[in-house]
């Protein structure tokens, strides 16, 4: 559900989804904010919008999620590279699957499309190229 909530507001354009990662107590998302939207706007329209899914679908009480949201600004093609390549490896990290590939709630699996990375971190590496080109 939670990988629904992203997909939606990234077709609503709220924002470009890069990388993301559902695990079973927290998510990671690598996400770019369109420039009329906060960063904590966007944080709360995906917890609110699962929230509300989730009390409306399975009774999930009131609150889903803990407040806050921690953040961090990648500046550079490097620091997307690293942050991507974490959030891939996640589930691999945890023990939960042997490759970042295997794991359905991930972007690493096959068949999820993702967006570029923002313009303003070229130049990129080949190997981002490969994966978002």
């Amino acid at each position: 559900m939670l990988v629904r909530v992203f997909y939606e507001y990234r077709a609503q354009r709220k924002f470009r989804l890069h990388e993301f990662v559902v695990m079973p107590n927290h998510f990671h998302v690598l996400l770019t904010v369109e420039c009329d939207l906060t960063i904590e706007r966007a944080v709360q329209f995906i917890k609110g919008g699962f929230a509300f899914r989730a009390g409306r679908e399975f009774g999930f009480p009131s609150p889903v999620w803990q407040k806050g949201f921690s953040e961090a600004r990648i500046l550079d093609a490097n620091a997307f590279l690293r942050t991507s390549e974490y959030i891939r490896n996640n589930p691999v990290a945890e023990h939960i699957v042997a490759e970042p590939e295997q794991y359905a709630y991930s972007s690493a699996h096959p068949g999820f499309e993702l967006d570029a990375p923002p313009q303003r971190l070229k130049p990129i590496s080949p190997l981002a190229l490969e994966r978002y080109g």
